[in-house]
């Protein structure tokens, strides 16, 4: 079967404490529940647009292991295509350990286990040439740089009418641009957030913040040719910049619970309605509209809505 979209990227089980602060160097806070859940920023952006009533698929790698088990069954039961998902007998599985204060913010620790360890030849290129998009994701990389190295010749070999969708988060922007050079030169929709961007591009200065994002947003496209870039401005909103015509968006007003997973769901919007052809300003108002949903309840995927929900945009 043929996916419209196959994610690339870490599989990990979401281990999140609700404290009541978050502990800073020699300071103490205090649990007040746990939950926990599937993660991965791929994941959590293909599971988002299954439920919108896309086909999608996804390439990762768990243990054969009780958090395997449950990454998997979870893809399955979302409907994902699992395909390309590979199960080690060794190791272990990847796990975050997250912790979440009452005004939603959070800070994560992430055990890689096996995400870190897939191999090019594990990597089956017809069932990436079958889509229409494939979502590169991040992984950790600093134990083993399998996955990483796989990711870059996947990059090099699959067709050029693949689209390639890329969200780097804060594990590859903070390795610098030459690091993302083989991923940006071949990525076709760069969606970011703007401090990683920031991150990348060097600093503005003390510019408002939606002048500064437009100018980091106006180098790397220069620099890359990135003919799609989609800055995620947190509760502020979007901004999008296509073809030489941009468009700042507003976020929507809602109580944020918990922001985990947060830009995996503007991603999942925002792809939705690019698959179906709508253009780069209701695509971000459908990113922003997902995302809303996501922060009103714990958990990275929880919230998500079902295409029904859309009905009002």
């Amino acid at each position: 079967m043929k996916q419209e979209i196959i994610g690339f990227g870490a599989l990990n089980l979401d281990k999140l404490y609700h404290v009541n602060k978050i502990a800073h160097e020699d300071e103490e806070s205090y649990i007040t529940s746990k939950t926990e859940s599937c993660g991965g920023s791929a994941a959590n952006t293909i599971i988002g647009l299954s439920r919108l009533g896309h086909s999608t698929g996804f390439i990762g790698k768990v243990a054969a292991d009780p958090e395997g088990s449950v990454l998997l069954n979870n893809l399955q039961n979302e409907n994902v295509n699992t395909k390309g998902l590979l199960i080690s007998d060794n190791e272990r599985s990847g796990t975050v350990s997250g912790f979440v204060d009452k005004s939603g913010q959070r800070a994560l620790y992430v055990d890689p286990g096996v995400n870190d360890c897939i191999k090019e030849d594990e990597v089956d290129l017809e069932y990436i040439n079958n889509s229409l998009i494939l979502h590169l994701t991040s992984f950790v990389g600093k134990k083993y740089q399998e996955s990483i190295e796989t990711q870059k010749k996947v990059l090099d070999e699959i067709s050029s009418q693949i689209t390639v969708s890329f969200d780097p988060g804060r594990l590859y922007t903070h390795r610098g641009v030459e690091f993302l050079d083989n991923f940006l030169m071949r990525t076709d929709i760069l969606l970011i957030n703007s401090a990683e961007l920031e991150h990348i591009t060097g600093s503005e200065g003390n510019l408002p913040p939606l002048i500064k994002t437009q100018k980091h947003t106006d180098r790397i496209q220069e620099e890359f040719g990135i003919e799609l870039v989609v800055v995620k401005m947190g509760a502020e909103g979007s901004y999008v910049s296509f073809n030489g015509e941009s468009q700042f968006t507003n976020a929507f007003n809602v109580n944020c619970i918990d922001s985990t997973g947060a830009g995996d769901a503007f991603n999942a919007g925002f792809l939705h309605s690019y698959i179906n052809g709508e253009d780069f300003e209701k695509s971000a108002i459908t990113g922003n509209y997902v995302a809303s949903f996501c922060v009103s309840e714990f958990g990275a995927t929880e919230g998500l809505p079902d295409i029904s929900k859309l009905g009002d945009l």
